[in-house]
């Protein structure tokens, strides 16, 4: 695991660079327009840091390509298999919770499959993400709470709802047995960086 978690890391700082590189843009300017520290972005791009899925998204964001085009191998054609346990392992949460991408949809849009597990009392908050984002949660087994913007749904397994992601959200196992979900991500109109260059071109 402690092998797949560096390889992960090297892909993400390698693509960080790539699109730093491709916008012209020096570290500092990458540091300033993501709120991530110059420190941070060294350490993320040499691989040898091991970014939370904030960073990540806030990198993406100031390189205005999806969270996707940053930590998954590129595609080579129309059809991708993810293999159970090849995702990436973007969040860890300190009672055995594990945040995994496992599959992404790029068009002029983002499509993103997440694979989540809490353990118990486990919890993980998120900030808004960009305008327009959506997300489609469904609990595989436990209970989760879910909280959007200080609104507060109880959910058991099976139960699934819709829920704007461009609002501060977080997902919390309140129990102390274990719980999955599955999540998607719809963000609108975040095509990766080298596709824009080329539409525009």
């Amino acid at each position: 695991m402690e092998h797949k978690q560096s390889t992960l890391s090297a892909t993400i700082g390698e693509r960080v660079r790539q699109h730093r590189l491709r916008r012209g843009w020096t570290l500092d300017q990458l540091s300033e327009s993501s709120s991530v520290s110059r420190r941070m972005l060294i350490n993320v791009e040499q691989g040898s840091a091991n970014p939370s899925v904030g960073t990540l998204l806030k990198l993406s964001d100031a390189l205005g390509v999806g969270l996707p085009d940053l930590v998954e191998p590129p595609e080579t054609g129309a059809i991708k298999v993810t293999r159970g346990g090849d995702g990436a392992l973007l969040w860890s949460g300190e009672a055995g919770g594990r945040g995994i991408l496992v599959g992404s949809v790029e068009t002029p849009d983002v499509v993103e499959l997440w694979d989540w597990s809490l353990g118990a009392h486990d919890m993980h908050a998120s900030t808004a993400h960009t305008p327009g984002t959506r997300e489609l949660l469904q609990v595989q087994e436990g209970s989760v709470s879910l909280d959007v913007d200080g609104q507060r749904h109880a959910l058991a397994t099976g139960d699934a709802i819709t829920f704007p992601g461009d609002l501060p959200h977080s997902y919390a196992n309140p129990h102390s047995a274990h719980a999955r979900f599955t999540l998607t991500v719809f963000e609108p109109g975040r095509a990766p960086t080298h596709r824009r260059e080329t539409t525009h071109a």
